[in-house]
C-alpha cells in the first residue's frame, strides 16, 4: 500500500463549506505554496495532516484580515523561530555534556 492510499483527506469543498471559506482563498494559498492540494480523479482535497495548517491561515485570513502575503511572511517567521528553537535545544544539550563532565 502507498503513502497516498494511507493518506486521509478533506474534499476542498468540505473544508470551504465547513469553515465557510470561499475556495479562492484556499487557491492563492496554494499557489503561493502554503497549502498542499493533492488531486484525486479531478477532485482536490487537504491531507488531514495539512488540516491544522490550513485552518490556521484561514483563521489569520478572516479573524485578522491578513493578505496572503503576509500569511507567507508569518508562516516565514514561524518556520525561522522553530529553527533557531531546535539550534537552542541542540546547543543546550550540547553545553549539558560538557558542565555533566
Amino acid at each position: 500500500m502507498s503513502q497516498m492510499e494511507n493518506m486521509e483527506l478533506i474534499p476542498v469543498e468540505l473544508f470551504c463549506s465547513t469553515t465557510h471559506v470561499d475556495a479562492t482563498l484556499i487557491d492563492s494559498l496554494e499557489e503561493s505554496g502554503l497549502v498542499e492540494i493533492t488531486v484525486v480523479e479531478h477532485r482536490r482535497y487537504i491531507a488531514l495532516d495539512h488540516l491544522g495548517r490550513t485552518e490556521k491561515m484561514v483563521r489569520l485570513h478572516d479573524d485578522l484580515g491578513i493578505n496572503v502575503a503576509g500569511i507567507e511572511a508569518i508562516e516565514h517567521l514561524l518556520d525561522r523561530l522553530r529553527t533557531l528553537q531546535e539550534e537552542m535545544q541542540d546547543l543546550r544539550n550540547r553545553l549539558g555534556r560538557y558542565e555533566g563532565s
